[in-house]
């Protein structure tokens, strides 16, 4: 699951990450173009109701290029993101 918020008076939009509880892929961090592809800037914590998620922030109009990270090097896109291209799940932050 995907969530955009932020309102229209403002410059950044918030982008929270969330996987439900039954998630196969264990520990998982988003990664991408937001935080230079780096694994692990951005961990998925547990929530009180199980999901875990994660949230940035970007400028508004940027477009976030991104993948989830899982446990042993298992990467995998989102399919609430905008599209899906060869190389990362894409969301326009408008």
């Amino acid at each position: 699951m995907l969530k955009l918020t932020g309102s229209a008076k403002s410059a950044v939009r918030t982008i929270t990450f969330a996987l439900p509880s039954d998630h196969p892929a264990g520990k998982v961090s988003v990664v991408g173009n937001f935080n230079d592809w780096k694994p692990g800037a951005a961990p998925l914590k547990k929530r009180s109701n199980g999901t875990m998620s994660a949230t940035v922030k970007v400028p508004v109009d940027y477009i976030v290029a991104f993948r989830y990270l899982g446990e042993n090097g298992t990467w995998f896109d989102d399919p609430d993101a905008d599209f899906i291209d060869a190389g990362a799940s894409v969301i326009l932050a408008k």
